[in-house]
């Protein structure tokens, strides 16, 4: 496999290469299955990085993912995971083989620090009017899509180019990026047995174009991945009667719902069963410019991580058709908290469900 980037961080002169597919506490060690389970579907909804942990029949499977997910450039040791605390833009495009296209419906920036064992992520509207230097201003979403249409005229990866861009829009050096499709994310859910999501309101829309059927309601639920799919997708209805419509906001919290749901449903019995086919999912449907190496590092350095030691950052903002304008004080505190995770600065949540303030080498 040919490599795609040093393990440092992204420097001018390579950029033109493009990426190939191929928390102070020290908490009470868990079961590997679960911590396994645990940071991968953090991952996949935008939530985590990782992707197993070394047991039984998953070892042999879980390598092959490595192996062929990530780059086999060598990491420096003082680049690793394991002491360096790192950033990842996380991206989650509409593909699926019925519709073909690469809209980034999910877009989180994560900073993770390995002494606190913590991570921070915000996520965006996708309808985010950017405004950015050297780019034309365009909804957030429409960024990554365009890219790849220009990758064969550029030479350079439309993935590489979203990094870029957002380590500008965040004043932040961006380390790594990671792309995950829809069809990824249903099949995750399925391989778990489904989740148990209570649904806040009916939710209907079809769309025989690209099979889209969401029909959903109100109250508890146990959803499939299909099903788990629309909840976090919906925006507005076409059906009779119309159920009432969501914005940009509501489906940024409904993705942090699924994603604490996928965590629980992980550690039951039928995430354990399911977590082959949670490793194969993710290997056919994930693009990252990881090196299998830091991946790795990864998985050793945040074997312990807390659900709570997760922190999510929703910006929101005002829609005015068709963009939506960010709350600039929201922004700027998402910002600040980035840097503050890298830094090992910000608030933890302790066993005893205190929060404490930690300083990286305090």
């Amino acid at each position: 496999m040919s490599s795609t980037r040093s393990g440092l961080p992204p420097r001018e002169q390579s950029h033109r290469r493009p990426m190939k597919k191929s928390s102070r506490k020290k908490k009470k060690k868990a079961s590997g299955f679960k911590i396994f389970l645990k940071t991968l579907l953090t991952l996949m909804i935008v939530l985590a990085l990782g992707v197993g942990v070394y047991i039984g029949y998953l070892t042999v499977t879980l390598d092959q993912v490595i192996q062929e997910a990530g780059t086999d450039e060598k990491v420096a040791p003082e680049q690793s995971a394991k002491v360096k605390p790192l950033t990842m833009l996380l991206m989650g495009t509409d593909y699926r083989p019925e519709t073909g296209t690469y809209l980034t419906d999910v877009m989180m920036v994560m900073a993770m620090n390995p002494e606190t064992k913590s991570a921070t992520v915000v996520s965006l509207p996708r309808d985010t009017l950017v405004e950015l230097k050297g780019y034309k201003a365009n909804k957030l979403n429409h960024f990554y899509p365009n890219f790849r249409v220009q990758e064969k005229k550029t030479g350079i990866s439309a993935s590489y180019e979203m990094k870029t861009m957002m380590s500008k829009y965040f004043d932040l050096n961006i380390d790594y990026v990671t792309v995950i499709n829809f069809q990824g994310f249903r099949d995750v859910v399925d391989s778990l047995g489904g989740i148990d999501i209570n649904v806040d309101a009916d939710m209907c829309y079809k769309d025989t174009a690209d099979n889209t059927d969401i029909n959903l309601k109100k109250g508890q639920q146990h959803l499939s991945g299909e099903e788990a799919l629309g909840y976090v997708r919906y925006r507005k209805s076409n059906c009779r009667p119309k159920t009432k419509a969501s914005d940009d906001f509501d489906r940024n919290r409904r993705q942090n719902e699924v994603l604490h749901a996928l965590i629980d449903q992980a550690k039951s019995l039928d995430g354990v069963l399911g977590a082959g086919k949670v490793i194969q999912s993710v290997g056919k449907n994930m693009e990252t410019d990881l090196e299998s190496q830091q991946m790795k590092n990864i998985i050793s350095a945040y074997w312990s991580i807390s659900k709570e030691n997760v922190a999510f950052m929703p910006i929101t903002g005002q829609w005015k058709s068709p963009y939506v304008y960010l709350n600039a004080d929201e922004l700027e505190k998402a910002k600040q908290a980035l840097n503050d995770e890298l830094a090992g600065n910000r608030v933890l949540v302790e066993d005893n469900g205190e929060s404490e303030q930690d300083e990286a080498g305090s």
